[in-house]
């Protein structure tokens, strides 16, 4: 089986990859033993991690939902994840049927999954690709199909950046997507953070994964959205952001930060 060009005896099943110890956090089956192992002893060090996984999946459900509620109708999806329903498509085709969805991912398997279940109606698209190589993806003829940027786009870096290094020049990746994107265009981001608790024991589990979790403090995320004007309340931790339902217990110390930021004209 081949996935754009890529095997399936390529894909590297010995080391845990994020997406899969999050679809497993999340309760989902497309993992491998080496990626639940991870997951556990992600739990034991981070306690919250469970539910923080689930808070900033909630958190990215209500921020489609604003921006589409805004009148955006093209999202890019920049570290997807595997799909866990309802994905972004389904949560924003139900506000608006007309909404067109980009999904980016570096895992083939990702992307494999992704084939399997998107409807293929010229709505939606699957495409391999990695964050650290921003024009790229913005120049990927499947990316085009689907998503014009002379039109506002939902830019959508959730639970992604924080898994690039200092040395990967994450700030740089955004201001290249950002560059991009006309005004009127929305980024919505969230972002793993140690400023409420120790999460070294929690860097230490992806130091044996495919990507390092490379923590920020909420100065550091903020710098992410320089080009960009957030709307209220700003950046907060994922569960108080424009919540929905009383946010879980232990919410305070969960350790993403969340925010929208839409690019003036």
């Amino acid at each position: 089986m081949t996935q754009d060009g890529v095997r399936a005896d390529e894909i590297d099943t010995s080391r845990p990859h994020p997406a899969r110890i999050y679809d497993y956090l999340l309760g989902g089956k497309d993992n491998y033993e080496v990626d639940r192992e991870a997951g556990d002893e992600l739990a034991a060090a981070a306690p919250e991690a469970r539910i923080g996984v689930r808070a900033n999946r909630a958190f990215m459900q209500r921020a489609v939902r604003h921006v589409v509620g805004s009148g955006v109708r093209q999202i890019l999806d920049i570290g997807t994840g595997l799909p866990t329903s309802p994905n972004v498509h389904e949560i924003a085709q139900a506000a608006a049927p007309d909404v067109r969805v980009a999904y980016v991912d570096n895992d083939p398997i990702v992307s494999a999954h992704g084939n399997a279940l998107l409807s293929h109606s010229g709505k939606t698209s699957i495409v391999l690709g990695d964050l650290r190589d921003p024009r790229a993806i913005v120049d990927h003829p499947d990316v085009r199909q689907v998503i014009d940027f002379d039109e506002p786009v939902a830019l959508l870096l959730v639970a992604v950046l924080h898994f690039l290094t200092d040395a990967e020049q994450p700030a740089e990746v955004v201001a290249t997507l950002r560059d991009a994107l006309p005004p009127g265009s929305f980024l919505v981001l969230s972002h793993a953070t140690g400023d409420f608790a120790d999460r070294s024991g929690a860097q230490a589990v992806y130091n044996k994964a495919t990507a390092t979790l490379n923590l920020r403090s909420r100065a550091e995320v903020e710098r992410f959205l320089d080009g960009f004007e957030l709307i209220e309340p700003g950046l907060a931790q994922v569960p108080f952001w424009r919540p929905d339902v009383p946010p879980p217990a232990r919410s305070a110390e969960i350790g993403f930060y969340g925010g929208v930021a839409r690019k003036a004209g």
